[in-house]
């Protein structure tokens, strides 16, 4: 068994090209965690701004060497440590949050509390199961932050994005009535959706779910006293209008997760790959993403496993 391990980090933050990958030491799990063979990390937009900088200038990051990159992942239990009853070979998928830390989930490998990672369903490949982790949780407690809607009024922008789709789904679930602001092109997926559907915005709404990180100018379509939540973390516009304006930190939930994926292997929750390529082709997956129009997620894949990505 090989001592060293894969994986992408950041040493001066400036883009794609700034991404290196280098070997690091191989690690048995304590306890409470397991180690995972990584088949599968999706690419998403806070992974982009980790790598521009962004995070570093907000002082959320203070690595003396590097950061890893990558948050939510899917691949298999390679090793557990003491009181953990996940069994080797168990198919999970799961969510390293935080920012300030020198691994992520773009590696072959990773160890993480078996708490944070739930099981993938039959039927689910391990490439779409990456993509719910951060997204799915994300619009999950970003839905609790919203609360029970009582047939009010949401808008949510980027409606037609990851975390954007499974708000509109979620908040659905949770009474709210819910029009998608997001492209001509992407009536059809967000009204399939079961939302009502728009590419212009005026302020009316009693809240706004900002799923494209517009900030302030999201805040400017909440009406006067309604709720703003934010995508952002660390940079929640300021209230006005007597509007109230919360702020996402998506974190970590495994049992929370399993549900999330059950919804998206029974088709609830929306989940769409656009393209699995190799950990060593980051930097042109990072570009993709950043020149926008990608309806999916770039998911990489950082071990070959059979079960990433099914036919």
């Amino acid at each position: 068994m090989s001592t060293t391990f894969r994986t992408a980090i950041v040493r001066t933050p400036g883009g794609p090209e700034s991404i290196e990958i280098i070997d690091v030491p191989v690690v048995e799990p304590g306890p409470g965690e397991v180690r995972v063979a990584i088949a599968a990390a999706a690419v998403n937009p806070v992974d982009l701004a980790l790598a521009a900088g962004v995070f570093h200038r907000l002082g959320l990051i203070d690595q003396p060497d590097h950061t890893g990159l990558g948050w939510d992942f899917a691949g298999t239990v390679t090793a557990a440590g003491p009181d953990v009853d996940l069994p080797v070979g168990s198919r999970v998928a799961g969510l390293v949050a935080g920012f300030d830390r020198d691994f992520g989930t773009y590696a072959e490998q990773l160890i993480v509390p078996a708490g944070d990672t739930a099981p993938v369903p039959e039927g689910l490949d391990l490439a779409t199961a990456a993509t719910v982790p951060l997204n799915g949780l994300a619009a999950d407690q970003l839905v609790d932050l919203l609360g029970d809607g009582g047939g009010r009024s949401l808008l949510v922008t980027g409606a037609a994005g990851a975390v954007g789709a499974n708000v509109v789904t979620l908040a659905q679930d949770r009474g709210w009535r819910v029009t998608g602001l997001a492209r001509a092109e992407d009536e059809k997926f967000v009204r399939g959706l079961g939302a009502d559907f728009t590419t212009e915005a005026a302020r009316a709404w009693d809240a706004v779910a900002d799923g494209a990180a517009l900030q302030e100018q999201g805040l400017t379509l909440v009406r006067d006293g309604g709720l703003f939540v934010g995508v952002q973390p660390g940079a929640a516009p300021a209230s006005e209008r007597g509007v109230t304006v919360r702020e996402l930190v998506a974190q970590p939930d495994g049992a929370r997760l399993a549900q999330l994926l059950d919804s998206t292997a029974s088709g609830h929750l929306p989940a769409r790959v656009h393209a699995v390529v190799p950990l060593d082709q980051v930097a042109s997956a990072h570009r993709a993403v950043a020149q926008g129009g990608v309806r999916g997620k770039i998911v990489l894949r950082p071990v070959i496993d059979p079960g990433t990505h099914r036919q």
